[in-house]
């Protein structure tokens, strides 16, 4: 009979464990400790950009580009605030409009899910008309003016731009219309005006 020769490798693999049997593989392991999943954290604001544009800037050397970006930043709880900054890209712009925005707070009142009156303001060439609404009503409104007026919270509202087009304006505008309305509990009512008290004629007697 012929007599089986084994290799060096073949006796070195003989005295090894197998993968995944008993000799605890990672296949015979429990299953890998993974990290707990971090839950979404809720953003406070409500960020929006606007709009984003490329400036460039005339030096010795040539033009130097940049961006500019418009960022409006509400709390949808009657908080708004409107920034504009340049950055050499485009997150750097935004970011810090956002940063400009929220220093520039505005607190906006309102009655009945919509503003309390009419009111109109002008910056530079933009002109906004914002008219109170009915429930049920929505936003109307277009381009920037109802993204300020969405993130300031307001549900009802009718508006208007009566001039220049510039998103830059027109937010701007739409912040000082905002900044001039006075709260319904201010209001000067016929119902509220004080009473004038009666004043008793006291007749003279003569002497």
């Amino acid at each position: 009979m012929a007599e089986e020769t084994t290799t060096p490798q073949q006796q070195a693999g003989a005295g090894r464990a197998p993968r995944g049997g008993q000799g605890g593989g990672r296949g015979q392991g429990g299953p890998r400790n993974r990290r707990p999943e971090m839950a979404p954290e809720e953003k406070q604001f409500d960020e929006r950009v606007v709009h984003i544009d490329r400036v460039a800037r005339v030096v010795k050397g040539g033009r130097r580009f940049r961006f500019r970006a418009l960022v409006v930043v509400g709390d949808r709880k009657n908080r708004v605030g409107v920034g504009t900054a340049k950055g050499a890209d485009v997150t750097a712009a935004v970011t810090k409009a956002t940063e400009v925005a929220k220093k520039h707070f505005v607190t906006v009142p309102t009655h009945n899910g919509t503003i309390p009156h009419e009111v109109e303001a002008k910056v530079s060439g933009a002109r906004i008309l914002v008219k109170p609404a009915s429930a049920g009503t929505g936003l109307i409104a277009g381009g920037t003016v109802r993204v300020v007026l969405e993130v300031a919270g307001i549900k009802n509202a009718l508006s208007k731009s009566l001039g220049s087009s510039n998103k830059t304006n027109a937010a701007y505008a739409t912040i000082a219309a905002l900044q001039m309305l006075a709260p319904a509990n201010t209001w000067v009512t016929a119902g509220d005006k004080p009473v004038k008290k009666a004043i008793k004629k006291t007749e003279k007697v003569e002497a």
